[in-house]
């Protein structure tokens, strides 16, 4: 609220926005939001009304992530873990967080990309990145930030998407095994990035792309050349709400395992998309509520420890090695000539169709 006060005052220079908990760091949006949390709550002396209004948020929320997983067709048994998470209900109602306001923005991109509103789901999740850039798509969002790209540029986009961020080991949930020497080395830092980027393109390659049944290079050659409207259609036909919410919250989970620290905030991004990635990894009903109550345990010690933060790790490894693991059947009987045939000579659709064999 102090920062919110500074912009309300008329400063836009966010290099010189700060307050007592350091300096401003997150986009436009966030402010935007908490300035009008700043009005309702009389400049946020009224803490009562505030909670009242996160805890509205939780239960709208919750009602977004649940029809998100009945449009994926999640079974009945994982519903519970969505409400029983007492680290999730500290970030809403005692904290306050500003992740709160993202998470709601992403599960409404997915939702309406469920839906097939495919513009107002790259609109809702782009004003998400504008809140914090943890959504990671941040390009459209600069528009948001106007007022301060007038004032500051640089300070800005270094500010609210600042990359080189040094984090505090104090605060960290997940490496804290690893010892604060390590912890602040840049070999770390660096490791940890080819780790997220070499495992992204595995990804893309053999899973987030399947519905289209062309290999990575024949999709980007679409850009300039798309394809006919019947192999658009075919692909679009495809891309299942279950998709859709498999590749999204596996692609969060999958930056968050390769984080260079996470907080205890974080935690909003990670509580409601365990429960249905470890459904999707296929294992057994009591091994996926082992593995959340594992992972709820670590998130809920404070400070963290260095087994509660090998736990962290763990269980978001399991996540993604699970996922990859148990949607490697998806669209397997598909034929990538269903949609070569439609704009592919017979010899380039068996380069596609080689091109999109999954290694072993």
């Amino acid at each position: 609220m102090e920062q919110v006060s500074q912009y309300l005052d008329g400063e836009r220079d966010y290099t010189l926005i700060k307050g007592g908990t350091g300096p401003l760091v997150y986009p436009a949006a966030h402010v935007y939001i908490y300035s009008g949390l700043h009005w309702l709550t009389n400049g946020g002396r009224n803490i009562l009304l505030a909670q009242i209004i996160f805890g509205g948020l939780y239960l709208s929320t919750l009602a977004l992530v649940m029809a998100c997983y009945r449009a994926a067709k999640a079974p009945p048994y994982v519903f519970p873990l969505l409400i029983l998470s007492k680290r999730l209900h500290s970030l809403f109602v005692l904290r306050l967080f500003n992740d709160c306001f993202a998470v709601a923005a992403l599960f409404l991109a997915i939702y309406a990309y469920q839906k097939r509103l495919w513009t107002i789901g790259s609109i809702v999740y782009s004003f998400g990145v504008g809140i914090k850039m943890s959504l990671l798509l941040a390009a459209p969002a600069y528009i948001l930030g106007f007022p301060f790209l007038r004032a500051n540029l640089v300070g800005y986009l270094s500010r609210a998407f600042e990359f080189s961020r040094q984090f505090l080991f104090k605060w960290t949930v997940n490496w804290r095994f690893l010892g604060e020497k390590t912890f602040q080395s840049r070999e770390l830092a660096y490791g940890l990035v080819v780790c997220h980027l070499s495992q992204l393109l595995l990804f893309i390659g053999y899973r987030w792309t399947r519905p289209s049944g062309l290999s990575t290079l024949a999709i980007a050659k679409t850009i300039f050349d798309p394809l006919p409207l019947q192999a658009q259609q075919q692909i679009l036909r495809r891309i299942t709400p279950s998709f859709v919410l498999t590749s999204i919250l596996s692609s969060m989970i999958l930056g968050l395992l390769f984080a260079r620290s996470l907080h205890y905030q974080f935690y909003a991004y990670i509580a409601w998309s365990s429960p249905f990635l470890l459904w999707r990894s296929g294992l057994h009903p009591v091994l996926v509520y082992f593995v959340w109550a594992a992972q709820e345990w670590a998130w809920n010690i404070y400070p963290s420890t260095n087994i509660s933060s090998m736990i962290v790790v763990g269980c978001l490894a399991i996540q993604v090695l699970g996922v990859w693991w148990g949607t490697k059947d998806d669209f397997a009987d598909m034929k990538t000539k269903e949609v070569a045939d439609s704009k592919i000579d017979p010899s380039t659709a068996q380069k596609h169709e080689a091109a999109t064999t999954e290694p072993t």
